[in-house]
């Protein structure tokens, strides 16, 4: 998987227009990183790739999707206790278990509560840099920070569903999904233009197979669901 086209490719470099030395009008994939002599006014300031900014306004968007249906199923079973959220299809799949759980309210309010705004949060600075919007290291570090506690918690809301409630909910997954890439690309994106420090072999082996790891994680994720549940997962095949 090597990047081709913008859309492909989170690590797309932004395309640029200029002129070479013989007056010809060029176009170069370049580092899209500011400096004194080049647009001055955005000085050591640093942007992205489209492709990466659609993938921080898309991921921001179903992690709000999910946020914003389990916040309205908690209110709707808090007015009715006997109310079955629609992602409650058996034990295992039980959104109301997962709900009604200590750990679905870790700072003593609903967890989609702070999604909510996280999400939202991610999603404006998606939108700006597809407007064009450039930000200093300090920015894009405090980014990578924000959605690497976020992951962190996703995983221990993972280790608590499986381990201790004993139940899966979808929309609580969905979240776990697009969080683990907001933190992925955006610590990937880092690395690329020297944010956090790298010797070059992993700068690039990060740029040229900056799928691997999503799909790795994705893939433990999936064989700790499927080896927690074989047995009820063996009875529908």
């Amino acid at each position: 998987m090597n990047g081709g086209a913008a859309l492909a490719d989170p690590l797309a470099q932004p395309i640029s227009s200029g002129i070479d030395g013989n007056g010809d009008m060029t176009t170069t994939a370049l580092d899209d990183v500011s400096t004194d002599d080049d647009h001055a006014s955005g000085a050591g300031t640093i942007g992205s790739g489209r492709s990466l900014a659609l993938l921080l306004v898309i991921t921001g968007a179903l992690g709000i999707l999910a946020a914003w249906i389990i916040t309205l199923d908690k209110f709707e079973l808090l007015k009715d206790p006997s109310f079955k959220p629609a992602c409650s299809l058996n034990p295992i799949i039980s959104c109301t278990n997962v709900m009604q759980s200590k750990q679905a309210e870790v700072f003593g309010f609903p967890n989609p509560m702070a999604g909510l705004v996280g999400f939202g949060v991610v999603i404006a600075i998606g939108m700006a840099l597809l407007a064009g919007a450039r930000f200093r290291r300090w920015y894009w570090i405090g980014l990578n920070i924000g959605t690497g506690l976020a992951s962190v918690f996703c995983m221990w809301l993972m280790s608590q569903s499986l381990y201790s409630i004993n139940s899966l909910c979808l929309w609580c997954t969905l979240t776990w999904c697009v969080t683990i890439l907001m933190f992925w690309y955006t610590t990937a994106h880092n690395l690329k233009h020297g944010i956090i420090p790298a010797p070059e072999g992993l700068r690039a082996a990060v740029v040229e197979f900056h799928w691997v790891v999503p799909v790795l994680w994705y893939g433990v994720i999936a064989v700790l669901i499927l080896t927690k549940w074989w047995s009820f997962w063996s009875t529908l095949i």
